[in-house]
């Protein structure tokens, strides 16, 4: 796998994101969250670049080998709905996604354990960006 790019996460998202880790079983996805955060470099809200991928983000991204791009919302798993709008921290693809920047890419376990290679385009929606801490 290629090195992993450098990911920025919010005191309040790292805070909210561990209570959430602190209530799920041990699994692969826990492990590779657990992982995302302890590599993170930590900021406040209001210190949070406005091209940073964070939860509740609306993001555009592309995937390698595919002329597609996709917009999605990073949520919690409490907030998914069956909406194919939305993704979740904890499936492989949100957990990759979670902390990257604009132009950035991340190899990371698809399925049948194939990698995939993401690229953020667009940060469509942030809430710190938007002044929302309570999203």
């Amino acid at each position: 796998m290629a090195q992993l790019p450098p990911v920025t996460i919010s005191t309040l998202d790292l805070a909210r994101l561990e209570a959430l880790l602190d209530k799920q079983p041990d699994s692969d996805a826990v492990r590779r969250l657990e992982n995302e955060l302890e590599r993170a470099t930590i900021v406040t809200p209001q210190e949070m670049p406005d091209n940073i991928v964070t939860m509740n983000s609306v993001i555009r991204f592309s995937m390698a080998g595919s002329d597609e791009t996709f917009t999605k919302t990073l949520c919690f798993p409490r907030d998914m709905d069956g909406s194919k709008d939305k993704i979740s921290v904890l499936a492989p693809i949100g957990t990759a996604l979670l902390g990257l920047s604009v132009g950035q890419c991340i190899e990371w376990p698809g399925p049948n354990g194939r990698p995939l290679t993401v690229t953020i385009t667009d940060v469509e929606y942030q809430p710190e960006r938007a002044g929302n801490y309570q999203s």
